[in-house]
Formats: C-alpha cells, sequence, structure tokens
C-alpha cells in the first residue's frame, strides 16, 4: 500500500486560495463566468417566483431564456445526454447550452428532477423526454453523454436489480445507438470501481478492491462492467468512446435526500438536527466542485484520449473535519453524533489526476471553501422557498 500524506487542513481553514469567477476552456468554447452559472440556481431576484399569503411559492412562466452563444450549424452539435435532469448532468446540460449546443436530456426522474432544467424547456436548441435507458432510444446525435444512473446509496440501494439493470442494459442501449449513428460516447464511471482500495491514491491502472457481493456491488460492479461494455464495444464496433471516473462531487441541486455526507451535513445543520458520522469520522474523502467537474467532462468529450481519467479534488478531509466545517458555516451550535459504520464504507478516497492533467490540462479550480459556501446558499434559498 503506497504511504499517503496526512489529509489537508479543514476546508474553512485553507489559506493562499483563489476565488474562481470563471470556468470553463476558451479552446473548445465552454469558458463562462460563474456569475452566469449562479443566475441559473442562486438568482437575484424573485421575479419569477410569486410568494402567496399562506407562504407557498407559484413559479411564474418563464418569458426569457438564459444568454447563450450561437454557433453556425456545422459546428453544432447534437448532443443526448442520459440522466440530464439529474445534479451532475443538468449543470452539464447549462455548459452545452451556454456553448451554443443542441441538447437532447433523456431522464426518467427517478433521481433527476424537471426543476433542474425548467429554464431551458422550450428553448429551440433543448428537448426533455421521459425515457428509461433501460428500454431502446432512436435519435440521431453527434454525441452522448451517459450519465443516467442512480448514484448514492439509498438511491442505488432502494432496487439494487434495477441499479444493476440501469448500468449495464442503459450502457448497452447508448453504445448501440453510438455504433449506429458514429457518435463519440462517454461513460461517466465513479471512483467505486476501486471499491475500498489498497493503493493510495487511486490511479486508474489499479484495479480495486470491491466487495462483488455486498449492498454497494449493485453500483459498484454495475459500473465496472459498464466501462467493460464500453472498451468491448470500442474493441470490436470501432466506438469512439471516453470514460470519466467521477469521485465525491458537490455543488447547487444536490438532491436533499441523497444520502451524501454534504447534502446530509447541510441539511441537519439547517434543521438544527445533530450531524450524523458512521463510523468515527476518520475515513477521508476528497471533494470537488461541480463546475471542476463539468470542466474535465467537456475537455474529456474533445480530447482525442481514450483511457480512463479520474476527474476529482486530490485535496483529503477526514469526514470529521468536513462534517465541522459545515457545522461552523450554519450552525455552530448542533453537535456531532457518531454512528455504526456502513458495511463497505471506504477508508480512504483520493484520486491521483496525472492522466486529467497531462491528457487534459486539467485539475480542479474551485477551493472546497467557496464551493462549500455556494451549495450552503443553494440549500438555505430552497428551504426559505419550501422546496426542500
Amino acid at each position: 500500500m503506497t504511504k499517503s500524506e496526512p489529509p489537508s487542513e479543514r476546508p474553512d481553514q485553507q489559506r493562499n486560495e483563489t476565488y474562481v469567477d470563471h470556468v470553463g476552456d476558451p479552446a473548445i468554447g465552454s469558458d463562462v463566468s460563474l456569475e452566469w452559472l449562479r443566475d441559473l440556481y442562486l438568482p437575484k431576484t424573485n421575479s419569477d417566483r410569486t410568494f402567496l399569503d399562506d407562504g407557498t411559492v407559484v413559479y411564474q412562466a418563464q418569458r426569457t431564456y438564459p444568454p447563450v452563444r450561437q454557433l453556425s450549424p456545422g459546428k453544432r452539435e447534437r448532443i443526448l445526454v442520459t440522466g440530464g435532469a439529474g445534479f451532475v448532468g443538468s449543470h452539464l446540460v447549462d455548459r452545452l447550452m451556454w456553448m451554443g449546443h443542441e441538447v437532447i436530456v433523456l431522464d426518467n426522474f427517478f433521481t433527476g428532477s424537471k426543476r433542474n432544467v425548467q429554464h431551458w424547456i422550450g428553448h429551440p436548441h433543448f428537448e426533455l423526454v421521459s425515457h428509461d435507458v433501460v428500454d431502446p432510444f432512436m435519435i440521431e446525435v453527434s454525441q452522448i453523454y451517459h450519465l443516467a444512473c442512480p448514484a448514492s446509496p439509498p438511491h442505488y440501494q432502494y432496487n439494487p436489480t434495477k441499479t444493476v439493470k440501469t448500468s449495464v442494459m442503459g450502457t448497452i442501449n447508448m453504445l448501440g445507438l453510438a455504433k449506429r449513428t458514429k457518435a463519440r460516447f462517454l461513460l461517466t464511471s465513479t471512483s467505486e470501481v476501486y471499491g475500498d482500495p489498497e493503493e493510495h491514491p487511486q490511479k486508474e491502472t489499479y484495479w480495486g478492491h470491491v466487495n462483488p457481493i455486498g449492498p454497494r456491488a449493485c453500483y459498484d460492479e454495475g459500473k465496472r462492467i459498464a466501462e467493460t461494455l464500453t472498451y468491448s464495444y470500442m474493441r470490436q464496433n470501432d466506438v469512439d468512446v471516453r470514460v470519466a471516473r467521477i469521485f465525491n462531487t458537490f455543488g447547487p441541486r444536490m438532491s436533499p435526500a441523497d444520502g451524501r455526507v454534504v447534502s446530509n451535513f447541510i441539511m441537519q445543520a439547517i434543521r438544527g438536527e445533530p450531524l450524523t458520522i458512521y463510523g468515527n469520522g476518520d475515513q477521508t474523502r476528497s471533494f470537488q466542485y461541480i463546475h471542476d467537474l463539468v470542466d474535465g467532462l467537456i475537455l474529456l468529450m474533445n480530447k482525442p484520449y481514450t483511457e480512463p481519467v479520474n476527474l476529482g479534488n486530490t485535496e483529503e478531509y477526514t469526514i470529521k473535519e468536513f462534517a465541522e466545517s459545515i457545522r461552523d458555516k450554519v450552525d455552530a451550535k448542533v453537535p456531532i453524533k457518531l454512528l455504526p459504520a456502513a458495511m463497505d464504507d471506504p477508508k480512504k478516497r483520493k484520486p491521483d489526476i496525472t492522466r486529467a492533467k497531462r491528457y487534459l490540462n486539467w485539475q480542479p479550480r474551485f477551493s472546497v471553501r467557496q464551493g462549500l459556501q455556494e451549495t450552503i446558499d443553494w440549500f438555505k434559498l430552497q428551504a426559505a422557498e419550501g422546496a426542500i
């Protein structure tokens, strides 16, 4: 086992950090101001909302759409995003729309929400389709971002058989579509393919240490077979593929009920409840902000590199440190409560991002501190509106 460095200082104690006000890469047209993105999920005014006397909220019909770049038909891609109404997918859709592309979102709304993409509904370059990727789907596209799969433990353990079917049949269907249309295919895999790793940090060449019959296996092994399918289609059918292994990600539009530590801690702190940690809190994780991940996905899709690429933040924190940071930002009076450890919960998780730096010229730009503040602001806004 590789000896690891001690975890970083707490997120709220970071020093010499730079505030990020612009994201994306000008070379591929994905650069955009943070202010434009914030206007989509942290509006400055309530112009599109009507607060009634009883405290409920009515959303008015949107008259205009967010401004986007205009591309000539020859430069505009027709892009399919499965799971595009979810947390990660909706932010990816925002960026692709900003870039001027035509975007089709496929979602069964098990974990996604129409509200995440409601600001695009009716736009001439946007289409939202209610569909389960377990069933085949026919359309003409030039790129496919395949994100559809429940990714949080409460969701993927709710129906483990369906989770496996989504990973396997959904990936087969989307790879078949890519084969037929000659579209470039990007699979969003996960750091969970490394299981409870014996290598730290984890390189893409590490084969993993996964329990194939544990309660998390429906997701972990499902993603591993999805990667196998992806490279089988590349070798056998010459499908142009990309694979992103995504590490812990947080940001606005996270589901408050998804069971992940960031959303759990923020919601518990807002409600004045104890912050619950499973285990002793010494487990470490590396958390990246959503806009950094979207940058990485778009770069990977538009670069010629075909091997798996880790996308994650190399700043490592214990779960307890993260809980303390969120508590201090929301309500310093709430206690922290330790509960029995979850089965097969990895003790350490940290990416080696050498490939991403070398082949994509990508690395995280947002400090955890800046990302946490935006995420907390979003959760507070949702709570004030009664949306959560």
